[in-house]
């Protein structure tokens, strides 16, 4: 008998460890919806999703790049056709994707009617649409044009392609593909010592027709584009007489004078090429040292300079095509 009560005390023992184990389990173990919350933050502060986002739509070129990069297609993308005029990477936007108007003035109806997790923009467009685009979705906007010289531009862009990919679960890949980009950095530097150029001056330029005359972006040291070249051994020249905020200043081809000793290496679109047709019997543009000593690079009209690391890395290859293999 006294054996049979101790057994019973034993066992009510052992039921109510185990039934304050699961409570005490039941109170410390995360639930499911805590366990995929995801915060992501831009200039609009802190963005919290009950899950990693799925269904994206990018305002901003520059954050499709990044989704790209990470293996995630967007649902919706602002002025597809620009875009793939401009953004020259693999992989490329696919058919499913749809074009929600304009990056300045995008459609409101057109994201709603996609029903995305998240929506990506960018401060100096999309900073006056927040209250419209929260009412969508979730909305973050990032700013790489830093209001002064001591944030790092190329800094931003890393931590921003970070956030992105966090924002849609892809953390691990984004390391792959910004230490893939590291290892491109090393090998074009190594292509552009071994090359023995005779100068690693450079001025990068963007042309077009300007209102009255052809006008030329000629790119500031802390430009994201100027960045780049430095990490490969190149020297931008070009010193701005103010602090420009999108990393360029804007030029007529007199303006180039002073910069003739350096290497040019330009961007201009096929059909608007000034350089073959306001600038051709330009006497100002013919008599530069650069064009006299045929020191000009044609980067190509698909040469986006401010872009995320799949952009970066395109930009070295056309460098290095222009400047050592087309030498």
């Amino acid at each position: 008998m006294k054996q049979r009560v101790i057994l019973a005390l034993t066992l009510a023992l052992l039921f109510l460890t185990a039934c304050s184990s699961d409570k005490n389990e039941e109170q410390t173990a995360p639930t499911e919806k805590e366990d995929t919350k995801v915060t992501i933050e831009g200039v609009n502060g802190e963005v919290t999703l009950d899950a990693p986002a799925k269904k994206i739509v990018a305002l901003e070129w520059t954050y499709a790049e990044n989704l790209l990069a990470v293996g995630v297609q967007p649902v919706g993308v602002a002025d597809i056709e620009m875009y793939e005029s401009y953004v020259n990477i693999e992989p490329q936007l696919d058919e499913s994707v749809t074009d929600v108007g304009l990056r300045q003035e995008p459609s409101l109806e057109v994201i709603a009617s996609l029903e995305p997790d998240l929506i990506i923009g960018v401060s100096f467009r999309h900073e006056g649409l927040l209250e419209e685009l929260n009412s969508i979705a979730p909305t973050v906007v990032f700013n790489p044009y830093p209001d002064d010289e001591s944030i790092d531009v190329y800094g931003e862009m890393e931590t921003t392609f970070k956030e992105v990919a966090k924002a849609v679960g892809k953390e691990s890949e984004a390391e792959v593909v910004l230490a893939d980009l590291e290892q491109k950095y090393e090998e074009a530097k190594g292509e552009i010592d071994a090359a023995d150029l005779e100068s690693k001056d450079v001025l990068l330029t963007l042309a077009y027709s300007g209102a009255q005359a052809p006008e030329i972006r000629v790119f500031t040291p802390n430009s994201l584009a100027s960045k780049i070249l430095e990490r490969i051994g190149l020297n931008n020249v070009h010193e701005s007489e103010q602090f420009e905020i999108y990393g360029y200043s804007t030029y007529n081809v007199e303006g180039l004078v002073k910069y003739e000793e350096a290497n040019y290496l330009y961007s201009v679109q096929d059909d608007d090429n000034i350089y073959e047709n306001q600038l051709k019997d330009n006497q100002v543009w013919k008599n530069l040292d650069f064009v006299q000593e045929n020191r000009l690079y044609d980067l190509g009209e698909d040469t986006w300079l401010y872009g995320g690391p799949l952009s970066a890395a395109t930009l070295l290859d056309q460098i290095v095509e222009a400047m050592v293999h087309n030498e």
